[in-house]
């Protein structure tokens, strides 16, 4: 079967590996569609080498169909359709032991821990298989995983009905959290520069403003009589994003960190000193989320279509992954292994 791996910054390489057969507890998947997100682009840039190693499969947002079962497996069928959630926890560790299984201290991410789902054949836990409506194309499945970080980091944020949203970063997760926001009831505006991104999201009924030429501060000032924004949340991993996320902030207003900085930020200290702001971390998910993107993307209240710009075949992966890091008219883009396979 075919599999992509991953040799060392910008070299990813196509290869025929054998089928593993799935052992007891565990599932063999045919893999559908398989996304690439922001992580995947760390990892293509050679950012995370010390965690993922010279020789990976990766990839951990996906869709398929069951293919083979292992023993002591119930609940799957062969043939049906399913997506993974990519979160093995330890259950011993502090974080698990109160709760927080999904930020473990020893998690196993799938498609960075350990193999992943850009490969045609992807054997895995049982435990970590969640089955998807008939209803549901396989196309728009596979933006389960990113779906349910937005529904994370909004449940995360404590949203709620009318209040005043600001998220900074219009990629695929900007552009879900303020969706997924907007479905609660909150009054959102995105800030991103990217006339294609803001396109996309003006499409689906988000609005939004160029922070590269308007007054995001201002803007929210006039919206709000001077008060600021209840909740910001920072996706775009900038420096200035950071400083235009905690500017917004009205007083006990809450900045949600969901982007990946590489490096340090600075941060006004003094600002959250005065208004008494909150710092909320928002890293991954819990099965609760998937369910309920699960239900967000069927329910079509999620348009995953009009987020999906581009579907390659695994032998276009290289220019798949050029094309978001170009970030060039370009939200979503999948691969697909298996053709017919919906």
């Amino acid at each position: 079967m075919t599999a992509v791996v991953y040799r060392g910054a910008r070299t990813l390489e196509i290869e025929q590996r054998d089928v593993e057969p799935p052992g007891p507890g565990q599932v063999r998947i045919d893999v559908a569609y398989t996304g690439i997100c922001g992580t995947d682009l760390h990892i293509y840039h050679g950012h995370m080498d010390a965690r993922v190693g010279s020789a990976a499969v990766i990839g951990h947002e996906m869709s398929g169909r069951v293919a083979a079962i292992g023993d002591d497996v119930e609940g799957l069928a062969v043939g049906e359709a399913v997506t993974v959630m990519p979160t093995r926890f330890c259950g011993e560790c502090p974080a698990c032991r109160r709760g927080n299984s999904h930020v473990c201290h020893a998690m196993n991410f799938l498609g960075i821990d350990s193999p992943g789902a850009m490969q045609a054949s992807w054997t895995v836990p049982a435990d970590l298989v969640i089955p998807l409506p008939d209803e549901l194309p396989l196309h728009h499945a596979a933006l389960t995983e990113p779906v349910a970080v937005a529904v994370h980091d909004v449940r995360r944020a404590g949203v709620g009905e009318d209040d005043h949203v600001v998220v900074i970063g219009g990629g695929p997760v900007g552009v879900l959290i303020a969706a997924v926001a907007q479905g609660r009831g909150a009054r959102v505006l995105l800030a991103e520069p990217d006339p294609y991104r803001r396109g996309v999201a003006g499409d689906i009924g988000i609005q939004t403003v160029d922070p590269s030429s308007d007054d995001v501060v201002a803007l929210i000032d006039e919206r709000t009589t001077g008060a600021g924004a209840d909740i910001a949340f920072e996706v775009s991993g900038s420096a200035g994003g950071v400083s235009t996320a905690v500017e917004v902030l009205a007083a006990r207003g809450r900045l949600v960190m969901v982007a990946i900085h590489t490096q340090p930020r600075e941060l006004d200290l003094h600002r959250y000193f005065w208004r008494e702001l909150e710092l909320f971390g928002a890293r991954l998910y819990q099965r609760e989320d998937m369910t309920e993107a699960i239900r967000l993307v069927t329910s079509r209240a999620i348009p995953a279509e009009r987020l999906i710009t581009r579907i390659e075949s695994v032998h276009s992966v290289n220019a798949a992954f050029e094309a978001l890091e170009s970030r060039g008219s370009v939200m979503k883009v999948l691969i697909e292994w298996q053709e017919g396979l919906r």
